[in-house]
């Protein structure tokens, strides 16, 4: 006869050799994708979080570092929302990278996918960009800024032995260290410039996050169109009368040739949003128009385009 302990074993065995399956009703969890984000204060780290940031991430700064698994499980739960986690940190002590050594190893029993990212310079450069910005080096005490290097270098050596990419900022700018994130971390299908189109009526004020500014109350104003006033410029009519204006088509031409060649430079500079702000008097009627023409024109050159009405609503 088979024994009570002997089903209490069977099952035991059957725990430890079957791998857990989500309970009924629940979904299976996918843990985001982590890249850890280290290395020498002055380094570049605040520019790389940034960089990853502008590329979607999600990106953590100085969390402590036994919240990590924390976040990490927060991300799987979201539904697809936080997909990519990004965590800065930076040198406290031995016993914070005691306890990011932790963190990192119960992430590693859960197959969590992660990276760390290196930033390395020599002592000369990061001297010379503390000087720069006459603050002292966090570690420094009452010592001088090179002992406070030379400490961090200690407590970084065996985090800086195990990362994936370390990426050496001596002799980068800050255009240049982006551009060796963007190679690293740039999907294929990753938009490489982000553009907001944003209509606006001037009587209401510039919009304070305007990269540039485009006027169209040269064009003869619709509002002074009886049939016309009570729609906008999303409308067929009124779009057909913005268009059949003198210059407005050109002006439409000229001005989307101008984007392009802007859009390149930002390209290469690594910046990837842009806010293009076009203004009539009420933001009702020729902004609105115009926007909606130029954002077309963007899409159609490979930019993600959004499209936003800011007065048109107002009377």
């Amino acid at each position: 006869m088979r024994q009570a302990g002997d089903d209490t074993m069977s099952e035991q065995t059957r725990d430890e050799d079957e791998p857990a399956t989500p309970a009924a009703g629940e979904e299976a969890l996918t843990n985001p994708e982590l890249v850890i984000i280290s290395g020498m204060s002055g380094a570049g780290r605040s520019t790389a979080a940034k960089c990853l940031e502008d590329l979607g991430w999600f990106v953590v700064d100085n969390l402590p570092p036994a919240l990590i698994p924390t976040m990490v499980d927060l991300g799987a739960r979201s539904q697809g929302n936080v997909a990519r986690i990004a965590v800065v940190v930076d040198v406290r002590g031995r016993g914070f990278f005691d306890s990011l050594r932790e963190s990192l190893n119960d992430l590693d029993t859960k197959g969590v996918t992660r990276r760390t990212v290196f930033l390395e310079a020599s002592d000369n450069a990061l001297v010379q960009r503390f000087e720069s910005v006459r603050r002292p080096h966090p570690l420094q005490g009452d010592g001088r800024i090179v002992d406070g290097i030379a400490a961090e270098r200690d407590l970084l050596r065996e985090l800086r032995g195990d990362a994936d990419l370390v990426i050496d900022t001596s002799n980068l700018n800050v255009h240049e260290l982006r551009a060796k994130m963007d190679a690293q971390f740039t999907s294929g299908d990753e938009p490489e410039l982000r553009a907001t189109v944003m209509s606006f009526g001037y009587k209401y004020g510039l919009p304070v996050d305007a990269d540039h500014v485009v006027d169209c109350r040269f064009l003869p104003n619709p509002h002074w169109v009886p049939e016309l006033r009570p729609y906008t410029g999303t409308s067929e009519e009124v779009a057909g009368y913005v268009f059949n204006q003198p210059g407005a088509k050109e002006f439409l031409d000229r001005y989307a040739e101008l984007l392009q060649l802007i859009a390149t430079g930002y390209r290469r500079e690594g910046k990837r949003y842009v806010t293009i702000a076009v203004g009539c008097t009420g933001g009702k009627h020729r902004s609105v128009a115009m926007s909606e023409r130029l954002a077309r024109r963007l899409a159609a050159e490979g930019v993600e385009t959004v499209v936003v009405h800011r007065d048109m609503g107002r009377e």
